[in-house]
């Protein structure tokens, strides 16, 4: 795996690499990828699956361990239920996702000039702002996040751009951005509540040396700290 992609992507898209070529090398597999369908009509997304399967093991089997700094299980469900009803009037559109694109499994190949997406434990067919919006959550890093390296509107603008004309093969309008803009950020709130239930089940069972629950702690935090400002979000009429 080619250092001179990972280094830059963990500490986040400075004005440098704006506009290097890697990030916009992700936008084009990532549009490719999302190109993928089975015969017929599509299918459900797995989010609301996977996070409900989630929501009640931690109910039912997790709960009475929780530590003081995770929010209440009835806090939980409460947002997982608002989580559903905001996010599904959106209409993103339903593809074939990663839905698990951290730096680290992205492969840049400098000889050929490409980039190719490993590890699809997580993939399947899901909302194309959460595949966006869980990538760029990514950014923040694991091991020492930090929610500083979130790219900025105007970076995100850029990559949307590139992203949309990529997928349509032609050029995408101000508005089609905007849009995505406003569904990406909202669905990356649906991807620090999924991995924050992920990683509270990971702390329980997971042999793993990783301090699984400050990480869910950190995701919720953030979760709360941006829904205000993503609430605030119009979608372009």
């Amino acid at each position: 795996m080619e250092r001179d992609l990972l280094l830059p992507l963990q500490r986040g898209w400075g004005k440098v690499w704006a506009w290097s070529i890697a990030p916009l090398l992700i936008a084009l597999e990532m549009a490719k990828i999302h190109t993928i369908h089975t015969n017929g009509n599509l299918p459900k997304p797995t989010l609301w699956h996977k996070m409900h399967r989630y929501f009640t093991l931690v109910k039912d089997e997790i709960n009475p361990s929780l530590s003081a700094d995770v929010p209440k299980v009835e806090v939980l469900e409460q947002e997982l239920a608002w989580l559903k009803e905001h996010l599904s009037q959106l209409e993103s559109p339903v593809v074939f996702c990663h839905n698990d694109l951290l730096c680290k499994n992205i492969i840049y190949d400098s000889t050929k000039g490409h980039v190719r997406f490993i590890d699809y434990e997580y993939a399947g067919y899901n909302y194309q702002a959460f595949d966006i919006g869980n990538h760029f959550n990514e950014f923040a890093g694991v091991n020492e996040v930090d929610y500083c390296r979130y790219p900025a509107r105007e970076i995100q603008l850029q990559w949307l751009r590139y992203y949309l004309e990529a997928q349509k093969g032609a050029a995408a309008t101000p508005r089609e951005v905007e849009r995505l803009y406003a569904q990406v950020n909202k669905f990356a709130l649906a991807s620090h509540f999924f991995w924050a239930l992920w990683a509270l089940i990971q702390n329980q069972y997971s042999t793993i040396s990783f301090d699984f629950l400050r990480y869910a702690v950190i995701r919720f935090n953030q979760y709360f700290k941006v829904k205000p400002q993503v609430l605030a979000l119009e979608m372009p009429k």
